[in-house]
């Protein structure tokens, strides 16, 4: 059984420890040593406050880095100087030049590194993946994408509101998400047009984010991430030239997750329509860490990996740099 260290013990790593999927916890970090043994402690494991012990230690094999962006491409890349592989939480680095280290730390360790992108396992983005693959929707047209939230009091002043410790505001947080869901489907950008702002937050870094991106050959994925929503959102569409899909919701304050698949008929008008809804719990960090499991026992490239992550912040620098908004 692989042993894992958590490196970073708040909300995302008490998400990682109870979706271990076989794998053994062994060890908790935390720069707050209570948050450490709060997570450690069910599963008999150690708490330290010492990350770069945890990410030493001789039963350890895999490494989840579940820290503020700040301190992602460190820890990941002293897990690879150890020959550890690596769980790594989105965005991955706050930068490309960040990013670049992991890379090249990877490329000597003979490890493997996976990237947080945990959307990809809900149950109805899993189910669309199917429809795509089977040919249900025929030739790719285009996607429309949103996903907002609406903060809390005080969150201009959390550590997401620091560029020099998050790397940008609302794009680089849950923008990388969905940049991520329409490249999956769509496949590489080649042209990016956006613009990021502030429009209410009282923070250096964007509430707000609105993305053209466009591929090779002209389809186009529409996106807007927000954390001046109010009312939480997720809503994700992709279209087809024989059918279009409709994503929304991801359980929780977003609502049921639910995926409706309208199949156009040969005298068009009203589609035929099936809908599918997953009103359970969220399983898609099980899901995700099962696969990495498979892909550390088969030596398999992860499927959401370094290359995806560079994709992702590709778009972030080029809609920074347009914006005006300064990099770390």
């Amino acid at each position: 059984m692989l042993g894992v260290a958590i490196v970073g013990c708040g909300l995302i790593g008490g998400k990682r420890a109870r979706a271990l999927a076989g794998g053994q916890l062994r060890v908790c970090a935390d720069i707050d040593v209570g948050r450490a043994e709060a997570l450690a402690r069910p599963a008999g494991a150690v708490a330290t406050t010492e990350w770069r012990q945890a990410v030493e230690r001789d039963d350890v094999g895999l490494v989840v880095v579940a820290t503020t962006n700040d301190a992602l491409a460190e820890v990941a890349i002293a897990a690879l100087h150890a020959g550890k592989h690596v769980l790594v939480e989105k965005p991955a680095a706050r930068s490309l030049a960040e990013l670049a280290r992991i890379e090249e730390a990877a490329a000597g360790s003979g490890c493997l590194v996976r990237v947080g992108f945990n959307h990809r396992y809900h149950p109805a983005f899993l189910q669309a993946r199917r429809l795509y693959e089977a040919g249900a929707l025929g030739e790719l047209m285009f996607i429309r994408g949103r996903y907002g939230h609406g903060g809390r009091v005080g969150y201009d002043r959390e550590w997401r509101a620091d560029p020099s410790r998050a790397g940008g505001g609302e794009l680089i947080d849950q923008g990388v998400h969905v940049i991520d869901l329409a490249r999956w489907f769509l496949g590489d950008f080649v042209d990016c047009d956006g613009f990021a702002h502030t429009y209410y937050w009282d923070m250096p870094v964007d509430d707000n984010a609105f993305l053209t991106l466009k591929t090779a050959r002209q389809q186009v994925a529409f996106l807007h991430v927000s954390c001046t929503e109010w009312k939480n959102l997720f809503s994700f569409e992709i279209y087809g030239r024989a059918a279009k899909l409709h994503i929304e919701g991801l359980g929780g304050s977003y609502g049921v997750e639910r995926i409706a698949y309208y199949k156009m008929l040969p005298e068009m008008g009203p589609p035929e329509t099936t809908i599918w809804e997953y009103p359970m719990g969220d399983r898609s960090w099980e899901i995700e860490m099962r696969e990495f499991l498979d892909d550390i026992r088969l030596g398999r490239p992860p499927a959401a990996g370094l290359p995806e992550a560079r994709a992702c912040l590709e778009v972030v620098e080029r809609v920074y740099a347009a914006s005006g908004y300064a990099r770390i």
